[in-house]
């Protein structure tokens, strides 16, 4: 399977718009039983939007928490395989450490703080900085205007896609690197989705921000990303680069809905796709 060419960033060389991610033959069990990933090996390019793809318990998310430092609030660990941020391992660093070293994640579900204010939950998000610079606000709202207008409305008031925008910014904060998003369509309108895509792809181009998305919606995903992986079971089956997966049959057929001569595809005619996957 082709991946991109990673780029070295030297340890205690001036931080660079971003760095690049690898994650070697990783294993995580939960509970000490639980085997969720197995031998799950993938690379994220520096400056690159690369798509996380696979269906309900394939271990998407699982991926994000074993990279960004979450498994041990859930009784989960790495067992096996290591992380690689840059040219540091960073496999068992615990979540704020990867946090000041550049890496961010939005989860699934926003998780803004609902009783703060939209500017008290941005200012939240540079705490890893020691304190939020005005100019760090002023890029978010830039991004947002929208979240500049709301700038005093208390979060748990907000829309799901005002929401979205403030779990965004509130990450951005912290001035990663590295930008995980979990679901970022997930509960919003066709429209709303459309409008937050935006702003991931003009992120990347403008601030040269690297993006790994993990997301079900493999349309808008595949539209903005430069690479992706598909994940079935704990492991990668497929990757390549975004126009080779969205002209591959088995991701048209079973990600974007569309069957071998173009017709789209109910539920109904693929429910059973576990048993005809080629990859399986």
């Amino acid at each position: 399977m082709s991946t991109p060419a990673p780029q070295q960033v030297q340890d205690g060389a001036p931080a660079a718009p971003s760095a690049p991610l690898r994650l070697n033959n990783v294993e995580v069990i939960y509970d000490e039983v639980i085997l969720v990933l197995r031998g799950l090996s993938l690379e994220v390019a520096a400056g690159s939007i690369v798509a996380l793809l696979g269906s309900n318990g394939a271990g998407k998310s699982t991926t994000l928490k074993a990279i960004s430092g979450l498994l041990p609030s859930e009784h989960g660990e790495i067992t096996d395989g290591d992380v690689r941020f840059g040219d540091r391992d960073v496999t068992h660093m615990d979540a704020a450490q990867r946090v000041r070293r550049g890496m961010s994640l939005c989860m699934e579900g926003r998780h803004v703080f609902e009783h703060l204010t939209v500017q008290e939950n941005l200012v939240a998000g540079a705490y890893s900085r020691g304190r939020a610079r005005p100019e760090d606000l002023d890029l978010v709202y830039g991004y947002f205007p929208k979240l500049g207008e709301l700038r005093s409305r208390v979060a748990g008031y907000l829309s799901g896609g005002e929401q979205q925008m403030l779990a965004i910014g509130r990450a951005l904060m912290a001035r990663p690197r590295l930008l995980m998003l979990d679901e970022p369509s997930l509960g919003l309108a066709p429209r709303l989705v459309e409008e937050i895509f935006g702003h991931i792809a003009r992120l990347n181009q403008e601030l040269g921000t690297t993006v790994l998305v993990v997301e079900q919606n493999a349309r808008q995903a595949l539209g903005i990303a430069d690479h992706g992986y598909v994940m079935e079971r704990g492991r990668i089956v497929l990757d390549g680069s975004a126009a080779e997966l969205r002209e591959n049959p088995d991701v048209k057929e079973f990600y974007l809905g569309i069957g071998k001569e173009g017709e789209r595809r109910s539920y109904r005619d693929v429910k059973h796709y576990k048993r005809r996957k080629r990859w399986l």
